[in-house]
């Protein structure tokens, strides 16, 4: 003979209240710890001892900066007869950045030529890369094919292999196909360069979108290419951006690739190259070294700062979820 099991006690009102009750003291405790957590970072961080260090590690950084761009505005005989600290009782003028960039009697090479070379190398060496890599990302991170898993861990292993290794037998491979010395040449290396962390950092960018925001748009009938153009390239933009930043400040500052790839041919050359090779033509010519460095920088601070918000953005994202 079977025992029948006896019926569930409804609760009552009192029950249920006090059972909310509970779960709120919980929910509010685990609130307050989170708030303590926070506040307790954010006091670490905020230190005394800290805010003292990263005040002399911006001094120490900026110093010499600051000597060079006070440099950049004086007279030559000013600079070789007294300090750039003393700048306030000697004349300034502008005309050192004008004989920098336009040439004039000491400067047969003006910089205006090199100015150009340096944005024709730049401006493809991060567009390429970018487009590459996130084709790429998007293949590795929302498309399955075989073997998957395997070609992205052999992407990022790319990483590890020292540019400087692979630099001659890229020059020698471009001369053979006819190449060589060319702006070609360079676009090529820096994007081949870039793509490992390109593709890297866009696909851990790609992962952290809903994947429900995809099917959505597969029911819409978005095949990949729309899918990728019209939902995922608007949402991926601070990541670009960051990526786009770093890849521009490495191109805009590179020596090493450019002197490689082009030899001592000064008709392509970047700024950087021009102001190693122009540097003992220069000689002792303060002014000219000083106004054409600063002429290099002008770009690269102009894009940080006119992308900064972007660039605060990709890094901060795919930290968290939720």
């Amino acid at each position: 003979m079977s025992t029948a099991t006896p019926p569930p006690v409804p609760e009552t009102v009192a029950d249920v209240a006090v059972d909310q009750a509970a779960k709120a003291d919980v929910v509010g405790s685990a609130r307050k710890k989170a708030k303590s957590a926070a506040g307790n970072a954010a006091r670490a961080i905020t230190s005394p001892w800290a805010s003292v260090f990263a005040i002399v590690m911006a001094i120490a950084w900026t110093t010499p900066t600051m000597g060079l761009f006070v440099t950049s505005f004086r007279e030559q005989k000013d600079i070789v007869t007294s300090g750039w600290w003393q700048a306030l009782s000697t004349p300034v003028s502008l005309e050192n950045y004008g004989a920098a960039f336009n040439g004039n009697a000491d400067n047969g090479y003006p910089m205006s030529e090199f100015f150009v070379n340096s944005l024709v190398i730049a401006i493809p060496c991060v567009f390429l890369p970018l487009l590459l890599a996130s084709l790429a990302a998007y293949a590795f991170a929302w498309i399955d094919f075989p073997f998957r898993n395997a070609l992205f861990v052999a992407v990022f292993a790319l990483q590890v292999v020292p540019l400087q290794i692979a630099l001659l037998p890229l020059a020698k491979i471009f001369q053979d196909m006819g190449i060589g010395g060319s702006f070609w040449a360079l676009w090529l290396s820096h994007s081949a360069f870039a793509l490992p962390l390109a593709v890297y950092l866009l696909h851990n960018f790609m992962k952290e979108i809903p994947a429900s925001l995809l099917e959505a748009a597969r029911v819409d009938g978005a095949g990949h290419v729309r899918t990728f153009f019209q939902v995922l390239l608007p949402l991926i933009t601070p990541a670009l951006a960051s990526f786009g930043i770093f890849q521009f400040l490495w191109v805009w500052n590179d020596l090493l690739v450019a002197l490689t790839m082009l030899g001592g041919d000064l008709a392509r050359a970047p700024m950087t190259m021009a102001l190693t090779n122009l540097s003992g033509q220069w000689g002792d010519k303060w002014y000219l070294t000083s106004a054409g460095a600063f002429i290099s920088i002008a770009v690269p601070v102009a894009v940080f700062l006119s992308l900064q918000r972007y660039f605060v953005r990709g890094l901060l994202a795919g930290g968290t979820k939720g």
